[in-house]
């Protein structure tokens, strides 16, 4: 009886910690989410129709990148507040008006 009692208690710690990890891994925001998105598709669509160089595209990847390892870091407790929102927001402007700029200049790849 006493083995039976060590293994539930031991499966329903197993499960609590598990939902803890699960719980904080879906704090993804579908709003900052979507914009990556959306951004990503831009530079690609760039890239495909030559507009973008893949020095240029590289470099607007890698600013995407840095934006996602900052939200990640800001999601570590488990929730986003509203004045990282509003810091992720500035930092997506920031990137859309960089692929604006990238795919409007004269560079052209060849």
């Amino acid at each position: 009886m006493s083995g039976f009692i060590v293994k539930v208690c031991a499966s329903a710690a197993a499960l609590v910690l598990l939902s803890g990890v699960l719980y904080a891994g879906s704090t993804n925001d579908p709003v900052v989410r979507k914009r990556e998105q959306r951004q990503e598709k831009r530079v690609n669509q760039g890239v495909k129709s030559g507009e973008l160089t893949p020095r240029e595209a590289g470099r607007l990847e890698r600013e995407q990148a840095r934006i996602k390892q900052d939200e990640e870091r800001m999601k570590a407790d488990g929730k986003l507040t509203p004045l990282e929102r509003k810091k992720l927001q500035r930092e997506q402007d920031r990137a859309s008006r960089h692929i604006y700029k990238e795919k409007h200049d004269a560079q052209k790849a060849k």
